[in-house]
């Protein structure tokens, strides 16, 4: 498992002034028609607005983190710009100023560099923001606290004097992963109702779910959000344009593109029953199967308009409206697996699952397009255009890479519970169980690779490889001890937690005797999670990639089924090869990372914002 909250960045406050203050750059040439904005308005269609002699500017993204979208969406990245913003362009918001001004203080005072008490009144005043005369604090003015900080900023990260410690980071790690984990297990959980509601139905459901699960995830979810990757590019380019109606426009076509290819997901789902049928060699298990992607069906385009509506609101770094959608969503369907399975009078049994699922991916686009409308977002819908049904290509050749990668990641994974199924269908449901178990676990490290990427990231972003290098072994330290967390939790409750879902005695009796392999690997699961994430934060995810891609198709496909079906090791066998692979990820990602040449990083983040 691998990859992949947003961090302020605490490097981008020194560069404000320069932004607003500085004057326009020549049109840059040759833009890759991939990643430039065209003007939708009443300008030259035809020209890429990043090539136009306008006061548009360039953002870099280097140096920043963009969070795994087949997860939960991109965050707006913390952008470095190459050359000015241009001025009147909010960007970034007064509180996210006022955020990164604390945090390049907090590091100020903590090298040493000012004094304990900057930032108070007396402060105020003794570095001249404020006269003897002024005992009103309202006539301080924020903006001169942050232009005296700006040159006391520059210097020091000029004369390499700005340094972390690890005691800092772990504080900062903690606090940016807690709510990233909160929000990761509620959107986990809209698979852990089902899971649990219809397996307590039985085994035959319980693998049914596992079954029909699979199949959605490889054959829709997972290119509903692979493809949405491209908006995780254009959008944010769009706002930081300044033509913030382009954001909707990709929207628009994004979501029009994602209708077209619902066709054959669709019609793959309304005759999987026959498809499984010649894949399984349980026939129960594909009519049931077969019975919720039919029922899913109803769903898909929801989930769909979900994918790609939160990446147009966090594009405007609106990171909360996902949180709060999936807030009542997440509660409100086990409510309804409740009420739709098992409820006396309004209950219909194993399809009151799928069912609960449809009205919820529909409640979500419903709920975020309302928060749009009436909260915040609104001002990047220009309405609907003709112009949305044009120009495709730029947006579908972005879409590819981010299919092939999602794809992988969820294929790897997924084939061990369509061998599974070829012991019995208890081993199918103790599979459910195992990978239920290894997810939920999964999370916690997840969102701390996430929080120590950004962290990295934006350290770097700030030229400061000595404190990237610092927040990179406070990363694999904390990751140790989330390891070992998860063994622990793994370990204690592993007979008690498969209860949750049946008591079926064979499922039970499969589910303990590979408990511990699953629970011993996590330890290489978190640090290898950690390497991804660091790697990412570095700029050089492309390594992660092949490593991955290596781990799972070289070394654990072969090993799972060789010791699964030739060795006669079965569900042991499978996980083997997995617990294998992650060893090997964990091992060969920290040895990249902690021999980094740090300065190089730097430099070659540098040269990429200078080249863009």
């Amino acid at each position: 498992m691998s990859f992949n909250g947003s961090a302020k960045s605490s490097g981008i406050s020194s560069l404000w002034n320069h932004y607003r203050n500085s004057p326009p750059v020549p049109p840059i040439e040759d833009e890759d028609p991939a990643v430039t904005i065209a003007v939708e308005d009443d300008i030259d269609h035809e020209t890429p607005l990043l090539s136009r002699n306008t006061d548009s500017r360039r953002l870099s993204l280097v140096g920043s983190y963009r969070r795994p979208s087949f997860t939960f969406g991109s965050s707006r990245p913390t952008l470095l710009a190459s050359s000015p913003i241009p001025t009147g362009l909010s960007f970034l918001n007064r509180t996210e100023i006022d955020q990164m001004d604390a945090e390049e203080q907090e590091l100020l005072k903590d090298n040493h560099i000012l004094p304990s008490d900057y930032g108070t009144a007396s402060a105020r005043w003794c570095t001249g923001l404020t006269s003897p005369d002024d005992n009103d604090e309202g006539v301080f003015d924020p903006e001169d606290e942050h232009a005296a900080l700006v040159p006391e900023w520059n210097k020091a990260v000029e004369d390499g004097l700005v340094h972390t410690t690890y005691k800092r980071e772990a504080k900062v790690l903690v606090k940016y992963a807690v709510p990233l984990y909160v929000t990761f297990v509620l959107q986990y959980s809209l698979t852990f109702a089902s899971l649990f509601s219809a397996g307590n139905l039985g085994k035959n459901e319980l693998a049914a779910v596992t079954l029909a699960s699979m199949t959605a995830n490889i054959t829709g979810y997972a290119i509903y959000q692979g493809l949405s990757t491209s908006l995780d590019t254009l959008c944010p380019q769009a706002y930081g344009s300044g033509n913030k109606t382009l954001v909707g426009l990709h929207l628009q076509r994004m979501s029009l593109f994602l209708g077209v290819i619902t066709i054959p997901i669709v019609i793959t789902w309304l005759f999987s029953e026959q498809i499984l049928r010649v894949i399984i060699p349980e026939p129960e298990l594909a009519e049931l199967a077969g019975l919720y992607l039919r029922i899913l069906t109803i769903g898909a385009p929801g989930y769909a308009l979900f994918e790609a509506g939160k990446r147009f609101v966090q594009a405007q770094g609106i990171f909360t409206a996902s949180t709060y959608v999936l807030m009542i969503c997440a509660p409100l369907n086990g409510v309804l697996n409740y009420i739709l399975v098992w409820h006396p009078r309004f209950g219909f049994g194993f399809a009151g699952a799928p069912t609960s699922v449809v009205i919820v991916d529909w409640l979500m686009p419903l709920l975020l397009f309302l928060y749009v409308r009436f909260v915040n977002g609104y001002e990047c819908w220009g309405g609907f255009t003709k112009r949305a049904f044009e120009n495709w290509w730029p947006m579908i050749k972005l879409s590819i890479p981010g299919l092939v990668m999602v794809e992988a990641e969820f294929l790897a994974f997924e084939l061990l519970t369509l061998l599974s199924s070829y012991f019995s269908t208890a081993h199918l449901a103790a599979q459910s169980v195992l990978v239920t178990a290894t997810s939920i676990t999964f999370q916690l490290g997840f969102a701390l690779s996430i929080a120590s990427s950004t962290r990295v990231a934006n350290f770097l972003g700030a030229t400061l490889e000595d404190a990237a290098k610092t927040a990179a072994h406070t990363g694999f330290i904390a990751a140790g001890f989330i390891g070992l967390f998860n063994f622990c939790l793994m370990t204690s409750i592993s007979s008690r937690f498969v209860l949750l879902f049946t008591d079926d005695p064979e499922i039970v009796g499969y589910v303990v005797q590979v408990m511990p392999l699953t629970a011993l690997f996590q330890c290489v699961d978190s640090i290898s999670t950690m390497g991804s994430g660091l790697l990412r934060g570095q700029g050089r995810q492309h390594i992660g990639s092949y490593i991955n891609i290596v781990a799972y198709y070289v070394i654990a496909m072969p090993i799972s089924v060789t010791t699964a079906f030739v060795f006669g090791w079965e569900l042991f066998g499978l996980w083997s090869g997995i617990a294998i692979a992650l060893l090997f990820v964990a091992i060969l990602e920290t040895t990249i990372v902690l021999k980094t040449d740090w300065a190089k990083v730097v430099a070659d983040a540098k040269a990429r914002i200078s080249m863009a």
